[in-house]
């Protein structure tokens, strides 16, 4: 019999964005690789693994609130804390109970090594590269769930919106090179992936440190016939042109009718005050031409909630044409005041209780409009990726088009594509329609 005593094991905890969660699937593949295999459901870690947001305050919040309970739920395990939190506070953050280890973003794919000599030393270590030095890319392609993979292609971000930390936590914007990641992405296919995510901070600025061309890497990506599904996981709506629209719609062999565009504001007063890089007439032809080129084309759109400059006249401004929109469905944020931005010089605060009641109206207009674009594909039959099954009877996948079904478990065509008949929206999962498999 083997003796696993002396095998150490580590648990994952990550918040935040499909990045952080791409880069965590990395972190845990370059430690197992030094033989520390992930820990079981209900074993005890010898290391504890923390990747941080800090998008808003909340997020800061909720990373010390779960480095809190795991120091206190695993007295004797080492703590590392990484992501944007751990860059933008790394005196905070290690001197939360229990954190051995603190690495900023440009180290979090070194945590190997900063591991290993832990375990010689037992030093606490910080190690954090002062934002105005990250230019390194590191790749990541790893495997989200039985059937997605995530692949990073860009980091950072030379935008410097007037609310946001991202540049700060990542850097400027970099990317990967177009050759490496065709690797990547044949390789997620040869593990058997079926889609991958193009993953990102700002992914539509691709190839503009390098002179490559993002539209390009769509094209050399959908070639990589292996794989079935692409979808592009956010991109801004100044880069996201009318020609990639038409391709998707035309010729891409494996580019899904998803959508994931921020608009942040429905007032151009407010996008101004934001320093975003487009006006409510460019986002409103972005929409209506995907609208009008893909009609069943999920839409998803990031909006904040109770910006600074938003006096009640632009929050009715915002709200109005939020809800003129061809939208799928909203992506509701209530502004967060972030320490070191510019939109803290900004006059017009909106109290908290306004916020909440702007955020409640945002997200009853996406119920309302995901349950409008519900309707319109019930009675459809689409093609679904079927992702598995947590009760052992019903499995859930996801269509083309981003819709969550579910239907009576098949094990046989978990982690495959094939078609389904969408029946009707489930009285028990609101967001679900329950579909018959063909």
């Amino acid at each position: 019999m083997t003796d696993n005593s002396d095998i150490l094991k580590a648990a994952y905890f990550t918040l935040g964005c499909k990045l952080n969660f791409a880069e965590s699937s990395t972190i845990g593949k370059l430690l197992a690789e030094r033989g520390i295999v992930r820990a079981a459901t209900g074993e005890t870690p010898d290391i504890c693994v923390v990747n941080t947001c800090s998008v808003t305050e909340m997020a800061d919040k909720k990373g010390r609130q779960l480095v809190r309970r795991l120091a206190t739920r695993y007295p004797d395990a080492t703590i590392v804390v990484t992501g944007c939190y751990a860059q933008l506070k790394p005196d905070e953050a290690a001197s939360l109970p229990g954190v051995d280890i603190v690495l900023g973003s440009d180290q979090k794919l070194l945590m190997a090594d900063y591991i290993d000599r832990w375990r010689t030393n037992r030093q606490k270590a910080v190690a954090v590269t002062p934002t105005h030095d990250i230019k390194t890319f590191r790749h990541s392609c790893e495997r989200g769930d039985r059937t997605r993979y995530f692949l990073k292609v860009q980091d950072g971000c030379d935008y410097f919106c007037t609310y946001c930390t991202i540049p700060y936590a990542r850097g400027r914007s970099r990317s990967g090179n177009t050759d490496e990641l065709i690797a990547l992405a044949r390789q997620a296919a040869a593990q058997g992936g079926r889609e991958i995510v193009i993953t990102g901070v700002n992914i539509g600025e691709f190839g503009r440190d390098s002179g490559e061309s993002f539209f390009e890497l769509l094209k050399r990506l959908d070639a990589v016939e292996s794989i079935e599904r692409y979808r592009i996981s956010s991109i801004e709506p100044n880069l996201l042109t009318d020609d990639i629209i038409d391709w998707i719609a035309n010729e891409a062999r494996a580019f899904m009718p998803h959508f994931h565009i921020p608009l942040q504001s429905g007032s151009d007063t407010v996008l101004r005050l934001m320093n975003r890089r487009y006006d409510t007439t460019l986002f409103r032809h972005r929409l209506e031409y995907i609208r009008n080129r893909i009609p069943d084309a999920f839409i998803g759109v990031d909006i904040i909630a109770g910006a600074r400059g938003e006096t009640p006249e632009e929050w009715k401004h915002s709200f109005d044409f939020a809800t003129s929109l061809p939208a799928t469905r909203f992506h509701v944020f209530p502004y967060s005041e972030r320490p070191g931005t510019s939109a803290l010089h900004l006059a017009n605060p909106v109290s908290q209780h306004d916020k909440h009641l702007r955020v409640k109206a945002l997200t009853d207009l996406s119920d309302r409009k995901l349950h409008d674009f519900m309707t319109f594909q019930t009675g459809l039959t689409r093609p679904v990726l079927w992702e598995g099954s947590a009760d052992g009877v019903t499995m859930h996948g996801l269509t083309d088009n981003y819709l969550r079904v579910s239907a009576p478990l098949h094990p046989e065509l978990v982690n495959t594509v094939g078609m389904a008949r969408l029946e009707r929206i489930s009285a028990n999962e609101p967001d679900t329609i329950e579909a018959i498999c063909l």
